[in-house]
């Protein structure tokens, strides 16, 4: 993806400001989520929000029944129209986004739904295929489920909600949500928009549906009901967690600590530009985003500069050390153990308003926060999803290689490189054994934001379908017909 220009910046907020303006959009300073009413959206009530979990699925059975009896080109018109709606509408939905969670950045946000508009497979992921030999002709179709169970995160609502659907219902399936609590009238927004779009394609009047009030007793619902048959969690690890051990097939998209070798191969002024700019893609919140870089000594001088050209703001080793106890909080284990969590204050904001917190003033033009840190840094170890780049000094690729695979923590997410060594490029990547590669180029590249292949915002590391797509919510069903139908 290119660098979004100071242009298209004004362009897209004179879009948004115009397009809330004629829809009396929510106020943009952000409440408390508790307080925004996730049943309506200034007086229209969205369709498909329940109170009762087992209602939610009741009904999402019957849109699957309905969707069962539809044809492939008729899912593809209701799909066709969730597009058309999710373009339309992707300001209200970014600016929403940001207004209920307080994180992120509206014109990323936008562009995210653009992303998922475009490039989220439909019903032409669903292939079949067959097999014929001397004892005849066996079928393999790719069948629904039935009712998906899906849980959805806070840092990407509107945009999980509506990616998920468009494959879970290519598949044929009807889809319960579970939003994330701090996130439940963005995300039932965009479960009425994808009913809206179902309707006006001639599909069931509710095809997905979600809660007035999602908790942990409507998810442990969820995961028991009979009807849910596939359980998919986009989240933290406690949540993929609790989906793993219900007993059910489900995918677990989870945490991720994506980082960066820089080596002295690389054009490292692209480099310094395509971290930050990677970085800072929505205040650091995707879960692919940079998240610590290691690079090598003969170079770091040079990069660290070119980041600062590029919006970096760079703080000293004390500083660095007051940020990481405001931005990182203690929490007591039910075990008695004190482990350090992410201040959820901080994450996904803005990097002026994150320095801030330690009386250092600085403007908007500040993107990213960096500075050098060794490897046990607290900014190294933790997955921050925030604009915070620590960058650690590596005499050579052996080192940067076994450092950057202790520091991703086996979560196998996403890892980066800047090289145009193909030897250090190949032994990073098969050291690292990460879902997503991505070789000089920003972190989003790796969903298909400025590079080939397909989106998603459920990147499945923990259960190994990798970049989810239709396919991923299907099941494959044989037919076999027997010393018949081989024509040759």
């Amino acid at each position: 993806m290119a660098t979004i220009s100071e242009e298209e910046i004004r362009r897209i907020v004179a879009s948004v400001v115009s397009g809330m303006a004629a829809k009396k959009a929510m106020p943009a300073e952000s409440t408390k989520a508790a307080e925004w009413d996730s049943t309506q959206y200034h007086g229209r009530r969205l369709i498909g929000i329940y109170s009762d979990m087992n209602e939610a699925i009741e009904n999402a059975n019957a849109g699957y029944r309905a969707v069962r009896a539809m044809t492939v080109e008729q899912r593809e018109k209701i799909i066709t129209e969730i597009r058309r709606l999710t373009r339309e509408e992707a300001p209200i939905m970014a600016e929403l986004g940001v207004a209920e969670t307080g994180m992120g950045k509206v014109e990323h946000k936008r562009l995210k739904h653009i992303l998922v508009a475009d490039k989220t497979p439909g019903t032409e992921d669903i292939v079949s295929s067959a097999k014929t030999g001397d004892s005849g002709l066996t079928l393999i179709e790719m069948a629904p489920f039935g009712v998906v169970g899906a849980i959805t995160p806070s840092t990407n609502p509107s945009e999980t909600v509506i990616c998920n659907s468009i494959g879970m219902i290519a598949a044929g399936n009807g889809v319960v949500f579970n939003p994330h609590p701090n996130a439940i009238a963005t995300s039932n927004y965009a479960v009425d928009l994808v009913n809206r779009a179902c309707k006006a394609a001639g599909g069931p009047d509710i095809l997905v549906c979600s809660m007035v009030k999602p908790t942990l007793e409507s998810a442990a619902v969820m995961q028991s009901h009979p009807f849910i048959r596939l359980l998919v969690c986009t989240g933290g690890p406690g949540v993929v967690k609790a989906v793993l051990s219900s007993g059910k097939k489900a995918i677990g998209a989870g945490a991720g600590n994506p980082p960066v070798i820089v080596d002295d191969t690389a054009d490292v002024k692209k480099a310094a530009k395509d971290i930050i700019d990677g970085c800072t893609f929505d205040n650091n919140l995707p879960c692919i985003a940079e998240k610590e870089v290691f690079a090598f000594d003969s170079i770091a001088d040079q990069l660290i500069a070119g980041m600062k050209e590029n919006g970096a703001y760079q703080i000293t080793a004390e500083q660095a050390a007051r940020l990481a106890s405001v931005v990182l909080v203690e929490k007591k284990g039910k075990d008695g153990r004190v482990s350090k969590i992410v201040n959820r204050d901080c994450v996904g904001r803005d990097a002026d308003v994150i320095l801030d917190k330690i009386g250092i003033k600085v403007g908007k033009e500040v993107r990213c926060i960096i500075c050098e840190a060794e490897f046990n840094h607290d900014f190294v170890q933790h997955e921050l999803m925030m604009p915070i780049l620590p960058i650690v000094r590596v005499s050579d690729i052996d080192e940067a290689i076994d450092l950057a695979v202790k520091a991703e923590h086996g979560n196998r997410h996403t890892a980066h490189m800047h090289s145009k060594n193909i030897d250090n490029l190949s032994r990073f990547a098969k050291a690292v054994e990460t879902t997503i590669f991505v070789k000089n180029a920003p972190s989003y590249a790796g969903i298909g934001f400025g590079g080939e292949g397909h989106t998603t915002f459920t990147i499945a590391g923990p259960t190994g379908e990798g970049i989810t797509s239709a396919r991923s919510f299907t099941r494959q069903r044989r037919c076999v017909m027997a010393d018949s139908f081989r024509i040759i």
